[in-house]
């Protein structure tokens, strides 16, 4: 049984949703989304919230039970707030700037690389060591993060390139004489 999947998603204030067959769609400050829910699963709105059931008790019913609720649950979040990703860049000459609405990264490569972003996603570079990456589609905003820090991994022994605010790098211990 999922555990997520028993939850009822409410709706937050500022935030119209609507369920109509298996297409849920929610209208806020930050924009419209909307989320196809698979078959397997049965959704519902009843007084404020938006509750999820599995259609039948098969194994391919129940894992898509809890990703459907957390995915509803994204896009109520995503129209009201909206969602967030930090990176830093480390490295010596390393550097990431706005020019227009396109980032130019300096990542040791004999050329800039320049990054265009996708539509919905807005970046800003509030000094030359940080990106910030904002949008209403949690997906989105996730895979123009991953696509950045692709460009230069960071490596284990110095820490150079670029990471997730957030993530810890393991490091290895140089060579020994």
């Amino acid at each position: 049984m999922s555990r997520i999947g028993k939850k009822p998603v409410s709706v937050p204030e500022g935030v119209t949703a609507t369920v109509d067959g298996q297409t849920v769609t929610a209208k806020g400050p930050k924009g419209e989304l909307k989320f196809v829910v698979n078959n397997e699963v049965l959704v519902k709105m009843e007084d404020g919230h938006v509750s999820v059931d599995p259609i039948n008790q098969t194994k391919n019913a129940r894992s898509q039970w809890g990703m459907s609720r957390t995915m509803i649950e994204n896009i109520f979040t995503g129209v009201k707030d909206g969602f967030e990703k930090k990176l830093e860049i480390n490295g010596v000459g390393y550097r990431a700037a706005m020019q227009g609405n396109k980032l130019q990264l300096a990542l040791g490569f004999s050329h800039d690389v320049v990054y265009t972003p996708p539509e919905g996603v807005t970046i800003a570079c509030p000094k030359p060591t940080e990106i910030t990456i904002t949008g209403h589609d949690k997906q989105v905003v996730g895979q123009a993060a991953a696509e950045i820090r692709a460009y230069r991994p960071p490596e284990p022994y110095k820490g150079k390139g670029v990471k997730y605010a957030d993530e810890t790098i393991f490091r290895k211990e140089g060579k020994k004489k």
